[in-house]
């Protein structure tokens, strides 16, 4: 039996360490059984700190328990037809509780795993058993979404003069004589895990009477993987350039690294001076973060990283022994308030450039002038309707909703603007008419005078004089007939139209 089986903890009392998290764990547990509904639990601290041997002391008061664990995996579909039906079925002990188990939730992530923070969502939500997970990185994001549905429990690392008695007690119970310093390294050497340090103590002392120095070069140095906050904690802390680079270890992105020191500088650092050589640090590491993603040469990561924790570490004359509330970086918050509206300007910018053949930045380079542009009623309308912007896209240039225009009703407008001029042009021929009347009058009557004449006159010539006069007045009848009033209200109907 491996010595970390051997000597597992058998109740809460034997847990080393985190005294405040196994009350708030018992308390929890006690609630349960009493009859409460309170929020499952997210057990949140590094490995080999002991989150899974409480979870398994937790399931003994419930008699009952389900588990899953990180190397299964933990599909939407999956989750549900196991711990989904966990959930909801009881069991014959404690009042019908059992205990559900996810460890490692953190690290749901893949294909395989697709689904799988949505799945424990609804299971918390529908679920009715007591419910306990565990996670390695307290900022991941995949936690985001489950920590406002749970309690959330920080399991700290163990200290080392902890796992220092505890080691001690363990060679005397194997009858192994060790020298103390022997297992003062060990304790050391694995920075708060107290599996790893009783890992190797087995490894060193297994089939031995005793321990010594020359035993530890049988061990490697642990990889640890710092903390984010504890690495930006020593760069502003320390000026220890080994313990700096050390503590630069980290799986994180360089530029979230960045971030965070470049908020937290102000917080640590008292004099002018120091903030000042500090930022110019973090401006010379930006210029050389921005390099190596420009030119996918990230051997200039190394000029980063060294600028940003050795630069800013020893731009202050003295460590300051004072306690510091560090916080995240601000931009990111500031980033996701506005991202709707950088959303709703690149979503603009490609409708725009979909019409206009230019790419989005040029657009956005025009978005001065298309905001004059758009001050314009009946041009913005225009504008709206060539590029289909709706009304939200609409407010990035004006603040005002664009009028529609006025529709004319049906069978009304058109015979009102129509009976206008044909009644004007009516009025007009008839004035003109009565005119032509009374000059016609006394030119007709003279006609009349020669007919009575003719009939009076029996000879040839007074015939010859009457042709010449009908003829004279046939051409006089021509040049002085008025004009047909049709014609002349089509040509006055034209004229009044222009």
């Amino acid at each position: 039996m491996l010595w970390t089986e051997k000597y597992h903890p058998q109740n809460f009392d034997e847990v080393l360490g985190n005294t405040l998290a196994k009350k708030e764990i018992e308390d929890w547990i006690a609630a349960w059984l009493a009859g409460e509904h309170p929020k499952p639990l997210l057990l949140v601290g590094p490995p080999g700190t002991g989150k899974t041997t409480i979870a398994h002391l937790a399931a003994r008061e419930f008699a009952d328990s389900v588990e899953l664990n990180a190397s299964d995996k933990r599909s939407y579909d999956i989750l549900l037809r196991t711990i989904g039906e966990a959930s909801a079925t009881g069991s014959l002990f404690n009042q019908g509780l059992k205990l559900i188990i996810l460890d490692e939730v953190d690290g749901i992530h893949g294909t395989d795993d697709r689904g799988g923070v949505r799945a424990i969502s609804k299971i918390i939500k529908e679920g009715h058993h007591p419910l306990i997970m565990m996670a390695n990185d307290p900022y991941s994001k995949r936690l985001k979404s489950l920590k406002t549905k749970s309690k959330v429990v920080k399991i700290n690392k163990v200290h080392t003069n902890s796992i220092l008695a505890l080691l001690k007690r363990i060679c005397i119970k194997e009858s192994v004589d060790f020298d103390e310093h022997v297992l003062r390294t060990l304790a050391k050497q694995s920075k708060g895990d107290l599996r790893s340090a009783i890992t190797d103590l087995e490894i060193i002392a297994q089939g031995k009477e005793s321990i010594t120095s020359a035993d530890l070069e049988l061990l490697f140095k642990k990889d640890d993987i710092h903390n984010i906050f504890d690495s930006v904690r020593t760069v502003l802390k320390s000026k220890n350039p080994k313990r700096i680079k050390d503590a630069m270890r980290i799986e994180a992105d360089p530029a979230f690294i960045l971030e965070l020191i470049t908020e937290n500088v102000p917080r640590e650092y008292e004099k002018k001076e120091e903030i000042e050589d500090a930022y110019e640090m973090i401006s010379q590491a930006d210029i050389y973060l921005g390099r190596a993603f420009q030119t996918r040469n990230y051997g200039y990561w190394k000029y980063t990283y060294d600028l940003m924790s050795l630069g800013v570490a020893l731009s202050k004359e003295e460590t300051y022994r004072k306690f510091a509330r560090y916080a995240n970086s601000s931009v990111y918050a500031i980033l996701s308030k506005s991202r709707a509206k950088r959303d709703l300007r690149d979503r603009v910018a490609d409708k725009i450039g979909e019409k206009t053949h230019a790419s989005r930045r040029v657009v956005r380079e025009q978005f001065p002038y298309l905001e004059m542009m758009f001050q314009d009623n009946d041009l913005a309308r225009e504008l709206a309707d060539y590029f289909n912007l709706d009304d939200a896209e609409i407010k990035l240039f004006r603040s005002r909703k664009i009028p529609k225009r006025k529709k004319a009703k049906p069978g009304k407008s058109p015979k009102k603007s129509s009976e206008k001029p044909e009644k004007k042009a009516k009025s007009s021929v008839a004035k003109k008419e009565n005119k032509k009347e009374k000059e016609a009058k006394p030119k007709k009557s003279a006609p009349k005078k020669g007919k009575s004449t003719s009939k009076k006159s029996k000879y040839p010539q007074d015939i010859g004089t009457k042709e010449k006069e009908g003829t004279n007045q046939n051409s006089s009848n021509i040049k002085e007939k008025p004009a047909n009033p049709e014609n002349k209200e089509k040509q006055v109907s034209l004229f009044s139209f222009k």
